[in-house]
Formats: C-alpha cells, structure tokens, sequence
C-alpha cells in the first residue's frame, strides 16, 4: 500500500470536520486535535441558525453602518455592542470593518467571494450528512426573510440586487401570502422573501459530532489536546506542538475558528480576526414557530425549528475571548421570540428554555482566510467564516482537500488570502 502523509487537522468544530471528512476520502491519514469533544456546547457549530444560506453574501458592515456605531456603543442589548473594558483592543478591527463596506463597489466585491463559497451548500451539506449517515439532519426547503412593511425592505433594496447579480433567487410574499405560509408569525409582518435553494440543518451539534465519528470509524484518530504551535525540521514542517507532547505530520490545517490568530502568526501570518460573540436561545417541547426558518429583519434574528426545539439566533458582541457571557442578551432574544410569535407567551415556562453562547471567528471584511500559509505551504489556513461558518464548510472543506493533495482549488483563492491583511 503506497505511503500517505499523516495530516493534521487542528480544531473539530464544522469547518475542522468537513477537512478532515474530505481528507479521508481523499485517502490521507488524518489526526483531528481539540481539547473538547466535538459537537458539544463550547464550539460555535454547536449553537449557530442552522441556516444553509447559500445567499449570504452581503458582509455585515454596509454603506452608511459607522453612523449606527454611537448607539451600538450606548445600548449594551442591542444587535451589536462592544464591552467597554475591550473598545481599545476592538478599535483596530472595527475601523477595518467599516472600511471594508465603505462602498457598494466593496459589497459586491465580497459578495462574489462568498457567493463562490457557498454556492451549492445545500447540496454539499447533503452529500456529507450522507456519507456520515445523517441525511436527515439536512432540509433543503428554502429560508424566509421578513420584514415589517414593503418600505422597509426597499431600503434593502440594492442589497438584494447585488445577491440577484450573483445567481440568487426569490419569490416575494405579501402580507396575505406571508400569513398563509406562516400562521404563527405577528401579523406586525406584512412582507417577506422565500429564498428557494437554500436549506437548514436541524441540529448542527449532532451533525458535526456524527462527522467526527465516521471519520474515527473510518481510520481517522482525534487527540483531546491543545494545539500551540508548529515544529519545523530543516525548513519543512515536522510536528504540531500540543499541550500534550507534539503529534508529527507533514501537513496540517488551522481550523480553530476564533483562536486561529496565535497559531495563524506561527504559520507566518498576522491576520485580523476578532471574536463576534453570538447568543441562542432554545425553546424545548412547543408546536408553535414558524414553518420555515425566518430571519426577522428589523431585529436581526433568526429562528429555527431544530430536533432540541425551538431555537432563535443572532446579535453580536465583541468583546475579549474568554469573557464570562452577558446572559441578558439571551433573555433579550426570548422576549423577541414571543413577540414574533405571540402564540407563545400561553405555553412558555421557564423550564423549557435553555441558553447559549458561542464565538464567531470574524474578519472584518466578512471572508473566511482559506489558503496555504507564508511560513510553510504545508500550512493551510482554514478558518475567520464569521457568519456564514456552517453554510461555508462544505466548499471549504473540499478545498483543503485539493490543497493537502496538491490538486487546483474549485475556485478562486485570493479573496481569502490570509496575507490580503499586510498592507492593511
């Protein structure tokens, strides 16, 4: 049997799973490194939207966005705040994410690299819930956005047509239609956007754990360690330094999410990523929400039917990476959801509600770093999907296959480039 390189896959979250998945199938020997279980509550693949948003494209600093920061600043629950005692450290990559969405021109420069990485995700997501025997864990019957009146989504207007420009399709519903499709919904409601070729994922924890799972079936082994740093030998890469003594390989891939910096600067790469904090909250054992997963757009939230129950997503909270979570963000969502759904004020007790917090892994241009790094081009950069973590694994994880096995990428690299921050 010929010889195949051992790879190093470090970090088990969505993106870590679907490479090191691709891995195996490309015939590599492949080692998962994390501290924690995969799938479980400390990972952001654990508590995300579940949305397989193929058209989600738009970055989330836009023309305009700097003259909202005042009041983020001032309203410690709003859709997004900074803590404080961590503005100083945040200013570097805020200026950068007002930059990166100064101009329209900007948007949909971005647009069309994370429209080529997510293209298809539906699809891509179905074929490894199958491989790893979940495929019911992946619908693919669309997503809707809603809004409180026709005027309101005009002001949107030219966002939606740079995602039209890019392939994306939709059918738009009146308040009569809206109401139809979703009975639960607050009549307050009165427009809404299917998006047809997208889907969801019902429980993102489980589908990143059954990964996980067939790959050890399969001959992949995972090291519950930390990674916290790279060996060389002779100029070539030779080991990936653990908390727990070092683990050779000639390849390996960082895939850590937010905690990517320190090992992405080892690998010869300052990049500029930041923790966007997201919250969840899920209510178990209720019929009530809506059919299809929505996304309120006055308020920036997300609500999905998921296996655990109910579960609205969303708001964002820079602040340091181990900072103790602000659980009344958490109750700002529930009182969001019984007001979308006011069905559920009757049934909710206090019992049936459960609370997260995860961190986004965010650049501030709103593209993933994916590529080989400066250092070693047997480092490959894998990680900084902010939003769009779980709907971008797909790709991204075929990609790191191509490039572990040397073959030419599907698409078009640069955008992601981890050295696009130099000149920054």
């Amino acid at each position: 049997m010929p010889y195949s390189p051992q790879i190093a896959v470090i970090g088990a979250g969505i993106v870590g799973a679907a490479s090191a998945l691709r891995a195996l199938q490309a015939g590599l020997r492949v080692t998962l490194i994390d501290p924690h279980p995969p799938g479980n509550a400390q990972a952001s693949s654990y508590g995300n939207a579940g949305w397989l948003s193929s058209h989600s494209i738009i970055p989330p600093a836009t023309p305009g966005v700097w003259r909202q920061v005042p009041g983020w600043l001032t309203n410690p629950l709003g859709p997004l705040t900074v803590r404080w005692r961590y503005l100083a450290k945040a200013v570097p990559w805020l200026l950068r994410y007002l930059e990166s969405g100064r101009t329209y021109e900007q948007i949909e420069q971005t647009a069309k690299g994370l429209r080529a990485l997510l293209r298809d995700a539906p699809d891509l997501h179905l074929e490894m819930a199958k491989i790893a025997g979940v495929p019911q864990l992946i619908q693919k019957n669309g997503l809707l956005h809603v809004y409180p009146s026709r005027e309101q989504f005009h002001k949107d207007t030219r966002l939606w047509q740079i995602r039209g420009n890019e392939g994306v399709r939709w059918l738009e519903l009146d308040h009569q239609e809206l109401t139809l499709r979703e009975p639960h919904l607050n009549p307050r409601y009165q427009f809404g956007l299917f998006v047809p070729d997208t889907g969801h994922c019902t429980n993102p924890g489980l589908y990143v754990q059954s990964i996980v799972q067939h790959i050890v079936r399969h001959g992949g082994a995972i090291a519950q360690t930390e990674a916290t740093g790279f060996r060389y030998r002779n100029g070539q890469l030779h080991s990936v330094v653990t908390t727990a003594g070092e683990i050779e390989c000639s390849k390996a891939v960082i895939a850590t999410g937010a905690r990517a910096k320190a090992l992405a600067h080892q690998a010869g790469d300052e990049v500029c990523l930041e923790t966007e904090r997201g919250y969840h909250a899920v209510i178990s054992s209720t019929t009530v929400g809506p059919h299809t997963p929505t996304m309120l757009m006055d308020e920036k939230v997300i609500v999905t039917a998921m296996t655990t129950g109910l579960r609205i997503a969303g708001q964002v909270e820079i602040a340091a990476l181990d900072d103790t979570p602000n659980w009344k963000r958490a109750e700002v969502l529930c009182q969001l959801l019984a007001r979308a759904y006011p069905s559920l004020s009757c049934v909710i007790t206090p019992d049936q509600i459960n609370v997260w917090m995860g961190r986004r892994p965010s650049t501030p241009d709103g593209l993933p770093c994916i590529g080989r790094a400066s250092r070693s081009p047997d480092i490959i950069h894998a990680y900084g999907h902010g939003h769009v973590g779980l709907a971008g694994s797909a790709r991204t994880g075929r990609i790191v296959a191509q490039l572990l096995t040397n073959q030419s990428p599907e698409i078009e690299l640069s955008p992601y480039s981890a050295q696009r921050f130099r000149n920054s």
